[in-house]
């Protein structure tokens, strides 16, 4: 029974972005004004967007949710990787909304009762919602920024298993299909190589991901050729965008982390991309 009196707190306020209201939409709004529109043919289903903090990814990240600005949708499902701890399902958080310094942003419940009744491995759990956990809420104020009355579905994976990633593909799509609805993978990508290493492997991903081809995306991720700490998300993400009706994908700007701090020895990869 999911408690409709329980909002979580946000635990990253002050570190990953700032927790003052005032202070927060100024950053996000710089942040967006310098991300340019894209021209597309036809609506976006579906994001992938970094979760560092905003200092070093926010302008990645900026980049994909202002092509949302001009839409308006009523659901985002927010797929994000467990990063602090590991369990076998997929946790959604069990309470009525999720704080961020700008707002509430509150869960949709019809979705999530279906989803928790179709399959015993997407749980109503606390796990995957500590403090200090960032995939997930990292992305909430840019969401509640661009879409203020958006209801969310947040899936926390607790292991990027290929079990995990086809339950969303198998339940999503027929829990979605009328909706209007955004899907949102949260992913950064290689970590703690050389600037030089690091393009390497992100390249892969982007090729992968300009292709639209999340098959060879897994393949390239088991065989060792590229990194993505969610691939487990962006997978399952790119799969259930297609079977409603996305037929491709671009990606919008991809950054490390020493293109902010000049420190090229061990970087983090970023990229930002649409699906449409």
């Amino acid at each position: 029974m999911i408690s409709r009196d329980k909002i979580r707190p946000s635990s990253i306020a002050g570190t990953y972005y700032p927790a003052d209201k005032y202070i927060l939409e100024r950053d996000i709004s710089l942040l967006l004004e310098n991300a340019p529109e894209v021209k597309l043919p036809r609506p976006i289903r579906a994001i992938i967007v970094p979760h560092a903090g905003y200092f070093y990814s926010g302008g990645v990240a900026a980049r994909a949710y202002r092509q949302i600005m001009e839409q308006k949708y009523d659901v985002a499902v927010v797929i994000a990787p467990a990063h602090q701890e590991q369990y076998d399902f997929i946790s959604i958080y069990p309470g009525r909304g999720l704080h961020t310094p700008l707002g509430d942003l509150p869960l949709e419940m019809s979705i999530i009762e279906k989803l928790t009744f179709l399959h015993p491995d997407i749980r109503l759990s606390e796990q995957g919602y500590q403090a200090g956990e960032s995939g997930l809420e990292v992305q909430l104020p840019f969401l509640k920024w661009t879409q203020d009355s958006i209801h969310i579905v947040p899936l926390m994976l607790g292991e990027q298993s290929e079990r995990l990633m086809q339950i969303l593909i198998d339940i999503l799509p027929q829990l979605l299909q009328d909706k209007n609805c955004l899907l949102i993978a949260s992913s950064d990508l290689s970590r703690n190589h050389s600037d030089a290493e690091a393009r390497a492997l992100d390249q892969v991903v982007i090729q992968n991901i300009n292709d639209f081809n999340p098959n060879q995306l897994i393949k390239d991720i088991q065989q060792r050729r590229c990194e993505m700490c969610g691939y487990g998300a962006v997978f399952a993400t790119m799969n259930v965008a297609r079977t409603l009706g996305a037929q491709e994908s671009k990606v919008l700007l991809y950054r490390n982390s020493g293109d902010i701090t000049g420190e090229k020895t061990s970087v983090e990869g970023y990229l930002s991309a649409i699906i449409y």
